[in-house]
């Protein structure tokens, strides 16, 4: 009789190497890919694979299961959630790279979380504007946790909140994305400091690495990025099918842009304050179009 195959999850893709994690071991092996698999299968980090261990460092990859999803940039599969980390100050907030990033992600069919950090370091400006964010995200649908890296704060509510899961984080450089790993897993990974003169972090992560932490929880970091816009992914119509708060309310035209449609319920929604002034000035700057009613109703800094 057979050996029964044990179930592992690659948590190291880098070039050739593959690192194999056991939960029942809480060990990582070298996986080796066998037959079938070594010739037609391409093994991405977060794939969860079957198969026997060799002797005590190497595992023999004999199945690749089914994936649930496949990110392209960074190459992770089967990811449950996108942790994407923000600041209000050091550096500045960017409202319109994060509004691209949740629209993206929400139409690969990823959940996200939205996570302010280093709110040990804001001035009081800084934390009025943090309260005006969260309110902004959280009336939108979004969930919003705001931590510390560097002191703990918030650190475990955000363990607890993506317990079981596979996450990756994702944001701009400088944000704090590998010191928050580092918090979460309690390993020491290198990190840069923000540039005084760009504000701007030096990422130094290199390949797609998953470490566990908790109850089946595994995070994954992942190179920064500042720009990433949503007409590279989906075309100008579908943009608006990505803003949940858009999505509760029935337009007289199914198809409805939200711009000058008769019978536009966003619309109307924006004009009592229903909708951020801020959201839908990032959806017109995704779609590349503007209105001419909305200076009555929004300010020009929102």
């Amino acid at each position: 009789m057979a050996k029964e195959l044990k179930r592992g999850i690659v948590v190291e893709r880098a070039g050739q190497k593959i690192g194999v994690y056991l939960p029942d071991e809480k060990k990582t092996y070298r996986g080796i890919p066998m037959g079938k698999v070594r010739k037609k299968t391409r093994i991405y980090a977060g794939d969860y694979v079957r198969g026997r261990v060799v002797d005590q460092n190497t595992f023999a990859i004999e199945e690749v299961e089914e994936r649930k999803n496949l990110l392209v940039r960074p190459p992770v599969a089967n990811v449950d959630r996108v942790v994407i980390v923000e600041t209000i100050e050091h550096p500045p907030f960017q409202h319109f790279l994060l509004d691209n990033l949740l629209v993206v992600y929400d139409y690969l069919g990823l959940d996200t979380v939205i996570v302010f950090n280093k709110i040990d370091l804001l001035s009081e400006e800084g934390k009025r504007q943090l309260q005006k964010w969260e309110k902004i995200y959280t009336d939108a649908g979004y969930d919003v946790l705001k931590v510390s890296a560097k002191t703990g704060e918030g650190i475990e509510a955000l363990k607890d909140y993506l317990k079981g899961q596979v996450c990756i984080l994702a944001g701009p450089s400088g944000v704090g994305k590998s010191s928050i790993l580092s918090a979460l897993t309690g390993l020491q990974l290198r990190t840069q400091e923000v540039s005084e003169k760009t504000e701007r972090g030096r990422h130094t992560t290199t390949g797609v690495h998953l470490i566990p932490f908790g109850e089946g929880s595994f995070i994954g970091d992942t190179p920064g990025f500042s720009k990433v816009e949503a007409l590279q992914f989906m075309p100008k119509d579908e943009v608006r099918l990505h803003f949940p708060e858009f999505l509760r309310y029935r337009c007289k035209f199914s198809n409805c842009m939200h711009l000058n449609e008769e019978g536009c319920e966003v619309r109307e929604a924006l004009k009592r304050g229903e909708i951020s002034c801020e959201r839908y000035k990032s959806y017109l700057k995704m779609i590349k179009e503007y209105v001419d009613w909305l200076k009555d109703y929004c300010r020009e800094e929102d």
